[in-house]
């Protein structure tokens, strides 16, 4: 355990200026408040803050964070109230204090949303001051080290977990890699003993078999570069045994086959220094191809700077090399602790660097709770990334395998909500395309689109998917309230009761709503029908014989007389259609299209669905005629353009399927699937799905392929 001088001198050794008073003052205090407490291994408690204080002396941060360190438990743990904390040390040193106080005393449904909460708490903290963040994987860091003593391997393995999935990935995040790898390999340990184990042994026995390989890569590579009149200190150590595990797990490789274990780092004076010692390494060593990676001219988020490149090195080893400068070095090492501006009094910050911190707040914002909000954080972290550039030459860092939509709302939300496509190194490109490494991307936006619930399958980044979620979610509530309230006035007409707002008012409780609007949205929603509102709102229009909400019994339309020909009278509710998946959709079994008759379902939860008034799944209804709406289409009939779907029988022969195509093509009809589900020697039997503007539409390209020579027979497609 450092003792109190020896913290003091550690602090004094960076910043001759510190308050040692503070420091003094603050260690007394830690000690005394934990008092006898004990840690699992029987040490004083005390111990654990006066360590992580420690740890953080060797990032040489400011006294504050120092003092935050050895106070950071004080209030969850002891009977120490924030507001002494104030008094005794400041406002700045208590909001310190106050974001990295662990949350654990929130008591939520479970173990998973605890950890989530707790994280999201975590963010907001360290969005206002990212020592808040420094401190708290210093505590990290020695609980880890300490993690063997604790005796429940359940509660070893989720502290393991956690650690790996958050706290490593944060690290890395703000650029402490000399933490996110000890972090890793304790938690790799706990996780994975037996594989981490196995690789440290062969790692041993290659070192032993090699006979001091690095020292003699290290003496050429030294007189290599000496004798190009490169000054650089080189040194060489091998991968750690997580990272090599990481690898094997990603390229489904043995350890065997892996031959770049050996990473060397050159550092050199200068930026021109690096680029020259480079260019001296290819010209003398053959190079590895799709090893070179450029982070001096396209820098990680993080702030990390360096040129890496493979090469097959002196004596015949495969290696790996990072050439950077001393101050790239020690801001890869230390990160954010490497260039902090506290202890000029200025809290000035890279906007690259903290731009994924921001996006993280951007999560938040459009989760719809804490566990969503940690899942799409997890996306945020851990993926490598790639480098793409706007038309002006921005760069924008994304995670590996994010796409054109990604790409739009990394340049702004806005841009992200209006985008159909883009321009890739000049071409056009779908949503859905995949950036590579060095990409110029040209959004193309639309006045008119809005975002789709099905970019979330194609997003890759958090924020984009954490963002339609919320769209979806928004518009989903927006629609339900619209139909619930057209589903409301139309019982109120049915009954001859004028429709009043104030009339639903005093119900609203009964049907668990704080408001109309929840109201509507449940009605909408298909919770409740519009009767048992209107029975409950104006009690002299229920019948005697009936219960008065949930019972079923309302009898709205029987099948057969759903099915008569009916004409357009006021009491229809009109629909339009909507985006997949919201209020209103179409169902699957019959496409209805804008001029066909239809009847609306409603479904509990889900909203209505559309179906042709001869559709044969309403069969399935007949018995709960209480879901049946009488429904129609407005004059502007569909918003987005409906699928109707054909059954076709194509001549087996060469060009059928040209003509099949060019026939709905000149007819302004598009595919948008197609399948074959009968193969004969002589026709072909085609599901065909193509966007129409309405039933005429459909009818006109249905009579255009029946007057084709290579069309047999073309139908209506049901189910």
């Amino acid at each position: 355990m450092i003792r109190q001088y020896e913290l003091v001198e550690r602090v004094k050794a960076y910043d001759p200026g510190a308050d040692e008073d503070l420091l003094n003052r603050a260690y007394v205090f830690a000690m005394k408040a934990h008092g006898s407490q004990t840690r699992a291994n029987g040490d004083p408690y005390f111990s654990h803050p006066i360590e992580v204080a420690g740890i953080l002396t060797g990032m040489r941060l400011d006294v504050s964070t120092i003092v935050t360190a050895l106070l950071h438990d004080v209030i969850e743990d002891t009977d120490t109230t924030l507001e002494e904390i104030d008094r005794r040390f400041g406002k700045e040193v208590a909001r310190l204090v106050d974001g990295v106080t662990k949350l654990s005393r929130i008591e939520l449904q479970s173990d998973h949303t605890k950890q989530a909460e707790n994280f999201r708490k975590l963010v907001l903290a360290m969005s206002d001051d990212i020592r808040v963040l420094l401190v708290k994987l210093a505590d990290r860091l020695h609980n880890m080290r300490t993690l063997r003593f604790i005796s429940n391997p359940t509660k070893r393995t989720r502290i393991a977990k956690e650690t790996m999935d958050i706290y490593a990935p944060l690290a890395e995040r703000i650029g402490i890699h000399e933490i996110k790898d000890e972090l890793e390999d304790l938690a790799f340990a706990e996780l994975h003993p037996e594989a981490r184990e196995s690789i440290i042994k062969r790692l041993a026995f290659l070192s032993e078999q090699g006979g001091g390989v690095v020292p003699r890569v290290l003496r050429e590579l030294e007189a290599v570069l000496t004798e190009q009149g490169v000054a650089a200190s080189i040194s060489g150590r091998q991968k750690s045994a997580f990272s090599i595990w990481r690898k094997m797990q990603r390229k489904n490789v043995a350890f065997e086959q892996l031959s770049d274990i050996m990473a060397f780092r050159v550092q050199v004076t200068s930026v021109e220094d690096c680029y020259r010692t480079l260019g001296i390494i290819h010209a003398s060593y053959p190079v590895v191809p799709g090893r070179f990676k450029d982070y001096i001219s396209t820098p990680k988020p993080n702030g990390y700077r360096s040129l890496h490149t493979g090469v097959i090195g002196p004596q015949r080893q495969r290696i790996e090399m990072q050439i950077r400068t001393t101050e790239m070095d020690e801001v890869a090492e230390l990160g954010v602790a490497a260039h902090w501006q506290y202890k000029q009094g200025s809290q000035s910050r890279d906007g690259r660097q903290y731009r994924w911190l921001r996006e993280l707040l951007d999560i938040l914002e459009h989760a719809a709770g804490p566990e969503e909000f940690l899942e799409h954080t997890k996306l945020a972290m851990f993926q490598d990334q790639v480098f793409c550039f706007t038309p002006k030459g921005d760069v924008i860092a994304l995670p590996r395998g994010a796409t054109v939509i990604d790409f739009a709302y990394a340049v702004h939300s806005q841009i992200g909500d209006k985008c159909v496509g883009a321009r890739i190194n000049g071409r056009i490109a779908r949503i859905g395309q995949v950036l590579q490494n060095g990409d110029q991307v040209e959004v193309l936006t639309s006045k008119t689109q809005t975002p789709n619930p099905a970019w979330e399958d194609i997003a890759v980044t958090g924020k984009v998917k954490a963002r339609i979620r919320r769209f979806v979610r928004q518009q989903q509530r927006t629609q339900y309230i619209t139909l619930g309230r057209e589903i409301l006035q139309k019982a109120f007409r049915q009954e001859g009761v004028a429709f009043a707002e104030k009339a639903l008012e005093p119900v609203l409780k009964i049907f668990k709503s704080e408001k109309l609007d929840d109201l509507y949205a449940s009605v909408g929603e298909g919770l409740y029908t519009g009767r048992e509102v209107l029975h409950q709102a104006v009690p002299h229009t229920r019948p005697t014989n009936r219960t008065p909400v949930g019972d079923g019994s309302d009898v709205v339309v029987p099948l057969a007389r759903a099915r008569a020909k009916q004409e357009k009278d006021k009491n229809r509710i009109p629909i339009s259609g909507l985006i997949p998946g919201m209020a209103i959709h179409y169902a699957r079994c019959c496409h209805p299209l804008p001029g066909d008759r239809i009847v609306g379902i409603v479904t509990t939860g889900k909203g209505v669905t559309i179906h042709t008034i001869d559709c044969p799944t309403l069969e399935q209804f007949h018995d709960t005629p209480e879901r049946w709406l009488d429904v129609g289409w407005t004059e502007h009939g569909a918003s987005d353009q409906p699928i109707g779907r054909l059954s076709v029988v194509v001549q087996n022969e060469p060009g059928s399927m040209g003509s099949l195509c060019t026939v709905i093509g000149q007819n302004r009809g598009n595919i948008s699937n197609l399948k074959i589900t009968n193969r004969q020697m002589d026709f072909f039997e085609i599901l065909v799905d193509v966007q129409v503007d309405d039933v005429r539409h459909l009818t006109n390209i249905i009579a255009a392929l029946r007057a084709t020579p290579a069309i047999t027979s073309v139908d209506r497609a049901r189910g």
